[in-house]
C-alpha cells in the first residue's frame, strides 16, 4: 500500500508543477490580470479537492500474545473536500486563511488477517473494515507568497486544524463490530500552491498534507478488532483548486 500512496504523492506534485506553467504560458501575453487584487484587506474564495487519506496506528501489547488476528494494515482510500476560504491580507507576503465552512469526505479502512475467521458473521481470512468520515473543519493558516511575477506567484502554508467527525460511531451501541472513533482531532498541516491571476479570477492549486495529533481510537477491550490496536491518527494528502 506504501507504494500505492507513494506514487499517489508523484502524481499530485506533477500535476501541482504542471497547472501554473500551463496558466502561465497561456497569460503570457495577457498583460497583468487583477493588479489590485492582492492589495485588498480580505478576500473570499470556493475550494473544491479531492483527499487520498488513511489511518497511521500502533499495535496495542496485547497484539503480540494471541493468535486470531495475525496482520493488520491501514488501507489507503479517496475522497472530496468543500470549502469557503476566507484570506485576510497581513502583509506584502503573508496572509491568515481560514475555512468558516469545510466539509470534508473520506472512508478509511483496516485490513485484519484473521486464522480463525467468523464465516456465518461474513469474514473471511482477510477481512476488511471500513469507516466512514464526514468531518466539518476549522483550519487556521499562516500564508507567506513569494513576489508576484507576471501573472502567477508561488506560496507556502502551515497551520493548525480542528475536526468534527458527524459521522463518528464512537457512542453507537449498534457498531460493536466496527473500529469505533472519537468524534474530535486536532492537526497540524502544510502546504505549497500557486496563484495563476486570470482577467476575472484567481486560480489556485494546492498540495497540502496534514498529521493528525489526537488518538481517535475509543478502544474495546471485548473486540478483536479493536483490542489489537492501541493508538490511531489520521493522515490526510490532499489537492485542491481555489477560485477567488
Amino acid at each position: 500500500m506504501q507504494h500505492l500512496l507513494r506514487s499517489k504523492i508523484i502524481h499530485l506534485i506533477v500535476l501541482v508543477m504542471i497547472c501554473p506553467m500551463i496558466g502561465q504560458a497561456q497569460l503570457r501575453y495577457g498583460g497583468l490580470n487583477k493588479p489590485d487584487h492582492d492589495l485588498q484587506s480580505y478576500h473570499f474564495g470556493i475550494n473544491l479537492g479531492m483527499n487520498k487519506s488513511h489511518f497511521s496506528f500502533t499495535h496495542h501489547p496485547q497484539f503480540l500474545g494471541q493468535d486470531s488476528v495475525t496482520t493488520i494494515e491501514s488501507i489507503n482510500s479517496t475522497g472530496i473536500n468543500l470549502a469557503w476560504l476566507v484570506n485576510i491580507n497581513l502583509s506584502n507576503h503573508f496572509d491568515f486563511r481560514t475555512y468558516p465552512f469545510n466539509l470534508t469526505f473520506s472512508e478509511k479502512a483496516f485490513e485484519y488477517g484473521l486464522t480463525y475467521p467468523d464465516l456465518p458473521a461474513g469474514e473471511t481470512k482477510l477481512t476488511i473494515k471500513k469507516v466512514q468520515s464526514i468531518t466539518l473543519t476549522l483550519p487556521l493558516q499562516i500564508k507567506f507568497s513569494s513576489d508576484r511575477i507576471d501573472n502567477m506567484k508561488v506560496y507556502t502554508i502551515g497551520g493548525v486544524k480542528f475536526d468534527y467527525d458527524m459521522a463518528s460511531n464512537a457512542g453507537k451501541k449498534n457498531a460493536d463490530d466496527l473500529i469505533k472513533l472519537n468524534k474530535l482531532d486536532y492537526s497540524v498541516e502544510g502546504g505549497i500552491g500557486f496563484h495563476i491571476y486570470f482577467p476575472y479570477f484567481v486560480l489556485s492549486p494546492e498540495l497540502k498534507v496534514s498529521w493528525g495529533l489526537s488518538n481517535l481510537h475509543s478502544r474495546n477491550p471485548a473486540l478483536k478488532f479493536s483490542n489489537n490496536i492501541d493508538k490511531i491518527n489520521a493522515r490526510m494528502i490532499s489537492f485542491s483548486l481555489t477560485v477567488e
